[in-house]
C-alpha cells in the first residue's frame, strides 16, 4: 500500500538533477509597451535596465526590470498590442507576482496607488503584511511587507519550522507568533516590525 501522508514540509535540499540555487528572472507575456514600462517603472519603482528584440520572436520587445534585490522581471511586449483585462487564470498560468516593499511606508503606498487610480486590498497575513493591487493588464500583484526581516539564506528554514509550529497548534494558517517562536527556536537575531494596523487575515476588497 502506497503511504497517502502528505509530503514533508521542512527546509532540507533534497538531491535532485538540477538543483536550483535561486530565482534568475521570470518572463511574462506583456501587452503594450509603453504602459508595460509606465507601471512597472512608474507605479511600482523598478528601473528598465535591458530593452532588445525578443531573440526568438523578432516582432517582439523583451523588457528587463530589476526588481530590486538582483532579480529581474521581464516581459514580452509589442507597440500594437492593447492593455487588456486579464481572464481569471488557468492552471499552470501566473495568478499574481509578489514584490517586497517598507513597512513603514504602507500607508504611503496605498495612497499614492489610490491617486494614480489603481485599487488596493490590505491583508495581515500572519507571517507578512500585504497589499494587493493591479497591473495594466488586471494581473493580480502584492506588495508584500516582512513584519519579521529574516536573512534570505534563513528564511526558508524559519518558514518550515513555523509551518510545524503552527501544525501542532491547530492553526488555519502561519500566525505572528509561529514565527516569533520559529525564530527564536532557530536563535536568529531579528527585531520584529510594527506593519499596518488591520486584524489578521482580514482585508477589504477592491472598490
Amino acid at each position: 500500500m502506497s503511504d497517502s501522508s502528505p509530503p514533508a514540509v521542512d527546509a532540507t535540499r533534497r538531491e535532485s538533477p538540477v538543483g536550483v540555487v535561486g530565482t534568475d528572472h521570470i518572463t511574462l507575456e506583456g501587452t503594450n509597451t509603453e504602459d508595460t514600462i509606465e507601471y512597472y517603472r512608474d507605479i511600482l519603482g523598478m528601473p528598465l535596465v535591458l530593452r532588445q528584440p525578443n531573440l526568438d520572436r523578432r516582432h517582439l520587445t523583451h523588457l528587463f526590470f530589476d526588481a530590486g534585490d538582483g532579480r529581474l522581471v521581464t516581459f514580452f511586449v509589442n507597440e500594437e498590442r492593447d492593455s487588456a483585462d486579464l481572464p481569471d487564470p488557468d492552471p499552470g498560468q501566473v495568478h499574481h507576482m509578489a514584490f517586497r516593499v517598507e513597512g513603514e511606508r504602507i500607508d504611503e503606498i496605498k495612497q499614492g496607488l489610490e491617486d494614480a487610480g489603481y485599487p488596493v486590498s490590505e491583508y495581515d497575513r500572519g507571517a507578512f503584511h500585504s497589499l494587493y493591487t493591479e497591473d495594466n493588464n488586471g494581473l493580480t500583484i502584492e506588495l508584500v511587507a516582512d513584519k519579521f526581516p529574516v536573512p534570505d539564506d534563513q528564511r526558508g528554514a524559519v518558514l518550515a519550522l513555523a509551518q510545524q509550529l503552527r501544525e501542532a497548534d491547530g492553526a488555519d494558517f502561519v500566525e505572528s507568533e509561529h514565527m516569533r517562536e520559529a525564530i527564536e527556536q532557530l536563535g536568529l537575531d531579528v527585531d520584529e516590525q510594527a506593519v499596518g494596523d488591520i486584524d489578521a487575515a482580514a482585508g477589504r476588497d477592491f472598490d
